[in-house]
Order: C-alpha cells, then structure tokens, then sequence
C-alpha cells in the first residue's frame, strides 16, 4: 500500500525488453533505498513494481506487458517518473490509502495556470467515470489529489478537475504535463469495495 504523496522523481535509465515485458532501471535523488530490500514495492508512476536489484542510488524492476498494456509512462528511457516507497504500518498517511494498481489511463484535457495554483483537466476511460466524485480522492501518475468538479459527457467517460499548488508541481512530475499526454488513474479503494457490496449477489 502506498499514500500518494511522492517521496522522490526519479529517472528511467534504462529500459530493456525482456520477453515482451521490460526491465526498468531507475535512479533515485532522494528516495533512500537503505531500507529497501529486493522484493520490497516501490511505487513508479503509481505502479507498484517489484525491486529485483539494487546498485548504489539506482533500483532495477520488471514490467509485465499485461502492466505496459494498461498503464502509461514506463516504457520511455530518460523519463522523469514519481516514486514512493510502499508504506509501514506505523507512517502518516498524508494522502489517501493507495493500492499502486493502475485501473486505467486518462488523457490531459487542459492544463491552466490560475495564479495560486494550476487547474489540471483530465479525461478518464468511460469505465471509470462512476467511480469519480467531487471531493473524492484520485490518484493520476501516484499522485493523490482530491477532485474538484466532475463533468460526464457519457460514452466519452469522465472529464474531472483537481488543483495543484506550487509545491506539488515542485516535488512531482505533474508540471511536465501537457494537453493529450496520457497518465496513469487509480480510483479511491473504498469506491471499489462499496460497488461490490452494492452489486454482488
């Protein structure tokens, strides 16, 4: 489990191909791997991967190409990606609980500086847009952010809003966005389990 809040950007060193998958190696600047330790997950972009190597500041993974079909960011050397180590029982939760299981890829629809903060608009998967609400909690390349406004052009899916302060620009990779980039979504985990129970028989 993971909270969102991102710990470090790290950047995509290299990215082999390894059986139709991919074998990521990623540097860290202010992660800290002392406490890491092979099989341990670190959070990339919002997904959870598995460390299967170690080498000073830099942390090897393997991407399954069922996680490269359903995800976004991965697959490019050079790449500046979000990090967050898997979290301890007894850390803050300083966002919201995080599964690091991507449900889908959104699109930047808009990306507007508003003075204050930036308006980021994001265009979910049409499976998805029942799971997104106004105040509700979201989390778009491991980020967690809180919706503001949600609009539902229907088959299209969900087109939703969610602000961003100077300092989430600052520590994430969010600022690098722009108007039909592709990102990656988890949805709240309550709203999955409340859908469950509402639906199951």
């Amino acid at each position: 489990m993971f909270s969102g809040i991102v710990a470090d950007v790290g950047t995509i060193k290299q990215a082999l191909d390894r059986d139709g998958g991919l074998r990521l190696a990623v540097e860290t600047h202010a992660l800290g791997l002392d406490d890491v330790a092979l099989g341990d997950s670190i959070a990339v972009n919002g997904v959870c991967l598995t460390v299967v190597n170690m080498d000073g500041k830099v942390f090897t993974v393997d991407v399954s190409r069922e996680t490269l079909n359903c995800t976004a960011g991965l697959e490019r050397q050079g790449a500046r990606v979000n990090l967050e180590k898997a979290l301890r029982l007894s850390d803050r939760l300083g966002g919201h609980l995080v599964s690091g299981h991507v449900d889908g890829v959104g699109e930047v629809a808009a990306f507007d500086n508003l003075g204050e903060s930036w308006r980021l608009v994001l265009r979910s998967p049409q499976a998805l847009a029942k799971y997104i609400a106004a105040k509700g909690s979201i989390t778009v390349n491991g980020v967690s952010l809180t919706v503001n406004r949600v609009t539902d052009p229907g088959v299209a899916g969900a087109e939703f809003e969610v602000n961003l302060i100077p300092h989430t620009l600052a520590v994430t990779t969010l600022g690098e966005l722009k108007a039909g980039a592709k990102v990656n979504l988890e949805i709240d985990l309550i709203a999955r389990y409340v859908e469950r129970m509402l639906t199951a028989e």
